[in-house]
Parts: structure tokens; sequence; C-alpha cells
């Protein structure tokens, strides 16, 4: 667009060429054609002469632009190079410390594989050394009398607890010809008829006669107790324990399990509050049958129970069957989630098989699955289940279910177990479940004598391990963690 001044400058110029020519015209007495001639020679100069002026202020304007064009382009470039510099002495020390950072972490790897080698060769060693002490053992062992089993004191510190308590050896003492048996010893339902049960179920229940025993849950490979669980005994009038393995099918028939589920989980709140003011990471796993949960009237009053405790919810695990979770109906399926919705986690236990839906069971509340030992280290279930036993654990830990191996009984079977990366294990090679010491009982008091070594059933349910009778045990040789400190 042209500029206001260029037009005045021609305008003007114009008008001075045309004066030129007047006034040659009217004074000098020049002819107008010789007169125009010099206006337009004129004009012609001018135009010129301005043409040439612009040009040369035009040329100092852009010489001016380019050198501070070219003044900011060195400084650029040596702001860019500052900045080349800076960034290469960071990606220097970056990779240094990278550098430096995984020299440390491999060799903290390799330490800590170096200790895990030596942890499963200590173990082995170990199941070694018991098998030949087993082996070198004398045949004829003489029948003694059981020592009663040692009660769970609360009250002591939780980090003061052993695992598996060593017994003092006995000195050699004579065996009589016959030996007298237990006092008390504990009556099985083969020596009850059904009528005779129920009725000592329903006197039980009515007397408050339904004790729970705990049985710990333990860190591998450091045997830490972690949780505990809840195993449900029942008194006569005689004060025999009778394992809930022989009255469970007559409570679930009678109508009486959500009564004795209640009472169950009464005593599961007490312990665990007792066992929290030691330690806040205790847990305490409850066993719930699956007609309580079924039952809307027996559900609410559980409902408005763990409702009222609702504090202890990260603590207090709900223990159910895996069949109960296969069987789910539309009134199960809304009560857990009215459990899950309150915070309570879930654990399933009396597994049979390894076909697992990891998804289905987190987002239902699961937390945790007890496998039996035996079924982790069939190698059948390879072939027959969706996954590969040793793969497992890492499984159900994507999202979010620890798993524990249940039913030890052996160091063997914990060396493998450690193979597949169990963190939580279970079972008598650890302790068996005790009996609760009451509130300002000395740490010596006694237990009852008419004890039962069991495995794990529907609401602690006793199934006798191998080698075990309903009579008087042999005392159990202490091996694990608790033997080897004794031999170090």
């Amino acid at each position: 667009m042209i500029r206001i001044s260029t037009i005045f400058i021609a305008i003007c110029m114009v008008l001075v060429a045309a004066s030129l020519g007047l006034v040659l015209y009217s004074v000098a007495g020049i002819s107008g054609t010789e007169s125009a001639i010099v206006a337009l020679t004129a004009l012609t100069f001018l135009i010129l002469y301005n043409a040439v002026s612009m040009r040369l202020r035009d040329r100092s304007d852009v010489g001016g632009q380019i050198t501070d064009l070219s003044r900011g382009t060195a400084d650029l470039a040596r702001q860019v190079a500052e900045f080349g510099r800076r960034l290469a002495a960071i990606e220097g020390r970056i990779a240094s410390s990278n550098s430096a950072n995984s020299d440390r972490v491999q060799s903290v790897i390799g330490e800590i594989n170096e200790l895990g080698g030596l942890v499963r060769q200590l173990a082995t060693t170990v199941s070694a050394h018991e098998d030949l002490l087993a082996g070198n053992a004398p045949a004829p062992a003489p029948v003694m009398r059981p020592e009663p089993e040692t009660p769970i004191d609360l009250a002591t510190p939780f980090e003061e607890k052993p695992v598996a308590s060593p017994p003092l050896p006995a000195p050699p003492r004579p065996a009589p010809a016959v030996q007298a048996q237990p006092a008390n010893p504990v009556q099985t339902g083969n020596g009850r008829s059904q009528t005779q049960l129920l009725a000592t179920l329903r006197n039980a229940i009515d007397e408050n006669r339904i004790d729970i025993f705990l049985q710990p849950m333990v860190t591998l490979p450091q045997r830490k107790v972690r949780f505990y669980e809840a195993v449900t005994r029942l008194r006569d009038e005689r004060d025999q324990l009778i394992t809930a393995e022989e009255f469970i099918s007559i409570a679930e028939a009678s109508g009486l399990i959500g009564r004795i589920d209640n009472m169950v989980m009464l005593r599961c709140v007490q312990v665990l509050r007792r066992l929290m003011v030691r330690n806040k990471d205790v847990g305490v796993f409850c066993n719930l049958a699956a007609s309580t949960l079924g039952n809307s009237t027996t559900f609410a009053q559980c409902l408005d129970f763990l409702e009222a405790n609702r504090a202890l919810a990260p603590s207090l695990v709900l223990e159910f069957k895996q069949s109960t979770f296969r069987n789910l109906g539309p009134a199960e399926t809304e009560n857990l989630a009215a459990l899950a919705q309150r915070g309570f986690r879930f654990s399933i236990d009396h597994v049979t098989d390894l076909r697992i839906e990891p998804r289905e069971l987190a987002d239902r509340g699961v937390r945790f699955i007890k496998v039996p030992a035996t079924l982790l280290l069939d190698p059948r279930q390879a072939s027959t289940s969706d996954i590969h036993p040793s793969d497992l654990s890492d499984l159900l830990g994507r999202f979010g279910i620890d798993l524990i191996a249940e039913r030890i009984e052996g160091e063997r079977a914990v060396v493998d177990l450690l193979d597949y990366d169990v963190r939580f294990g279970q079972g008598f090679l650890f302790a068996p479940p005790r009996p609760l010491r009451p509130e300002g009982a000395s740490a010596t008091a006694g237990a009852p004598p008419n004890q039962t070594k069991d495995v794990q059933g529907p609401h602690g349910s006793g199934t006798p391990s191998s080698g075990a009778t309903s009579s008087a045990p042999p005392p159990q040789r202490i091996t694990g963690n608790a033997a080897l400190a004794r031999r170090i």
C-alpha cells in the first residue's frame, strides 16, 4: 500500500516541474512546447533523485536489520551450545548414577540369591538330619502319657511368641507294662448316636460350652506368626472335647449352625481385640457356614454384629469353603456383597482342585486362598488344572490374593513350597490348634488334657493326620526353626 508521504512528494515534484515550465514560459519568453519539455525534464530528475535517495535509505535500514539479525543468531547459537553442554553433563551424571545403581542392585540381588540358596540348603540339611534322626530312633518306643498342650497366651507380646516351643528332653525312665490312659479321653461321634450328639450340641449351645482354639499361620521362610485361625470345639457335660467334624453336619441339619456361628464370631472379635492390644498387624480367620450366609434371619444378626465392629474389618477375615463360592445363589451373593461393602475380607478353604478364577474371586472380596500342601505338590495337578501349581502364587498375587499352604507336616514340604513362592503356611509343623489362656492366668497354666491332633476342617473341624489317633498321641518331634535354634 502506497504511503501518504510518497503521494505528497509526488504531488510536490509535479507542482515544482509545472511551476518551472510556467516561469520559463511567462518570464523568459520561451515557447510553450519548450517550457513543457523543460518541465518534464525537471520532473524526471526529481523522480530519479527521489528514487535513488529512497533506495539508499532502504539499503542502510536493511543492512542494520541484517546486522542485528546476525548478532541475534550468534547469541542464539551460543545459548544452544551452552544448553547442549549442560544437557551432555546431565546425561553423563544420569548415566553414571544408573550404572552405579545397577551395580548396587546387581550386588544386592546376588546377595539375596545367595541367601536364598543358603536357606534352601539349610532347610534341606535340617530335613535330612530329621530323617536321619527318625531312622536311628529305637523301634520299640514306650507309650508315654501325652503332656497337655500349652494354651496360647494373648497377653504375651506378639513378637515373642514362638511358633513351636521345643519341649525339654525328659530323663529316661522304665515304661510300665500297661500304661494308664488319660483321665478324660476325647470321644468321637462313633461313640454317640446322632440323637445323643444333637442333645449334647443343644446343651453345649445353651450353656455356652462352645470354645475356640487358635492355630497360627506363619510367613515363609521367616516363620513369623501373621494370622490365627479360630478352630471350633464343643465341650460336653464331662468337659470332653468334640471336634467340629463330628457335630457340624448335625448342626447344619438341625438349624443350629447359625447360633454356633454367632457365638464363634463373638469369640473371634473378643480374641482379636486382645491380640491388637499388642500388635495391630495381627489377623484372625473366622469360619462361616454356607447356611448362615443364606439364612436371612441369621445373617441379619451377623451383619448387625459385624457392623458394630466395623473397625476390625481389616483384621477379621471371614472364611468359606470352596464349594460355597461355587454354589452361591442370589441371596448368598447379595449378602456376600454386603459384607464386602463394609470392608470385610474373605478367605477360601477346603480347596479340592486348582480350577480357580482369581479375577472373579477378587471382585467378590476374596483376599486369601488356603490350599493343602499335598494338593500344591501333587504332580498330577499340572495336567488336570489350567495353571501349573508353581505359577499359582504369582497369578493370585496379580489380583491381590495371597496363597496360604495349609496342612504342612514336614520340612521337605516347606522346601518345595518355597520354590513355588508360597508366602504363608499353616500346619502341625509350626503349631497345632491350642486353647486360649484366660485373661490373668499365669504363663504356666495348663490346657485341658483331652486334646486331639487334627487338621483343619469346616469351622476348624479335624481330620486326623497320618499316624495320629484319637487316643494319646506320641509327643511330637520338634522341627523347623525351633529345632534348629535348639541344636545351635
